[in-house]
């Protein structure tokens, strides 16, 4: 068998119609060997090769479960690093295109979350009054870090049920990257936004007194999604006065004015499982990814459901889009040649602790 691996050159002229073919007569011979995993906010002509669909967490403990000896993850680096710390040792986690990362996951590392503590550490009792929690959309060395630090891994969808986790053990939270998410889960806790600070890491002691650092129940990294950002209140206000029968749903990574407006705030999963089950002839504008919604909406338009997107300024996530069929059919002929390219590996000692902060969170669910 040839243990060389076929050139990414040679797929880059492809058209996505001949990777159309050689995608599914790969996976045909690759069969159970081969699980190829879709995020929903996945290009359609990648999505639609998908074995399974669904958010970062669910696809990687499903592909944990499942027989396949390579996970391929079409999604993004941070992604394919759950899948390679959830998974069994025998299985390899893939990722089609290298340059497929996250903005958001970017704007926290170690070297900046690390400083932050030792800052903290200086003012407060980090070690007993400080929970860090981080977003799933996070490198593998920063779930690492909250696994040494007694911390914690959340989802969009689980984040309220973390925080009352973590406030149960101690009076204070680290919450990164993503700021709104953590500004608009903990507001609907009854945490009073004046308890929430935002860390600045390009400052000195996060921009913050001590006095802010000693009363804040929540101190918030200065991070956010690009994508979820487009979407503004005044998109809403303008949608309701020409359709004012509307109900509007957010991911919780828009920003807090978005997120108050809204009927409804929920993860990509609970988005779809809303909007899928109710009533027919029903309007909905929806703050999230565009490749989700426009799948949402050819779904549902035969029960009459008419689902917008927000904005009037297309939003996709442009590192996700980096994952094309070209790199796919990549990917896939390689393994056909029994050669790995692109293995997604995280450290040893990163993986043990990135694994007890998801531990501790699944052991929450």
């Amino acid at each position: 068998m040839n243990t060389t691996a076929l050139p990414i050159q040679d797929y880059a002229l492809l058209s996505d119609e001949e990777c159309d073919t050689r995608i599914t007569a790969a996976k045909e011979k690759l069969g159970k060997r081969c699980i190829v995993l879709g995020h929903h906010y996945q290009r359609d002509s990648v999505f639609k090769h998908a074995d399974i669909s669904g958010d970062s967490l669910k696809l990687s403990r499903e592909a944990a479960q499942s027989e396949a000896e390579y996970i391929v993850f079409c999604g993004v680096h941070f992604m394919a690093e759950v899948a390679d710390v959830l998974s069994r040792p025998e299985q390899v986690a893939i990722l089609p295109d290298m340059a497929a990362g996250c903005s958001m996951a970017d704007m926290a590392n170690k070297i900046n979350v690390e400083r932050c503590w030792d800052e903290l550490a200086k003012v407060i009792d980090v070690e007993n009054q400080v929970t860090p929690i981080t977003y799933i959309n996070s490198a593998a060395d920063l779930k690492a870090f909250c696994g040494r630090h007694e911390g914690i891994v959340c989802t969009s969808s689980n984040a309220g049920k973390i925080l009352e986790w973590s406030f149960a053990k101690r009076e204070k939270v680290l919450f990164f990257p993503d700021q709104h998410l953590g500004r608009t889960t903990a507001h609907q806790m009854g945490i009073p936004l004046e308890d929430m600070v935002i860390w600045d890491f390009d400052k000195p002691q996060g921009g913050l007194t001590v006095e802010e650092i000693q009363n804040a129940k929540m101190i918030l990294w200065k991070g956010y999604c690009s994508v979820h950002q487009v979407f503004q209140p005044e998109h809403i206000d303008e949608f309701l006065k020409q359709y004012p029968e509307t109900k509007v749903i957010a991911h919780p990574e828009a920003c807090f004015e978005v997120c108050q407006k809204a009927d409804y705030i929920g993860s990509t999963e609970n988005i779809l499982k809303i909007v899928r089950e109710a009533e027919p002839n029903t309007r909905w504008l929806v703050a999230t990814e565009l490749n989700l919604v426009n799948r949402l909406h050819d779904e549902c338009k035969a029960e009459g459901k008419n689902v917008h997107f927000m904005s009037a300024t297309l939003s996709m996530c442009s590192t996700m889009f980096r994952t094309d069929p070209q790199h796919l059919t990549w990917v896939l002929e390689n393994l056909v040649n029994g050669v790995v390219v692109n293995q997604i590996k995280v450290e040893t000692e990163d993986a043990m602790f990135a694994k007890k902060s998801l531990d501790n969170m699944l052991s929450v669910l």
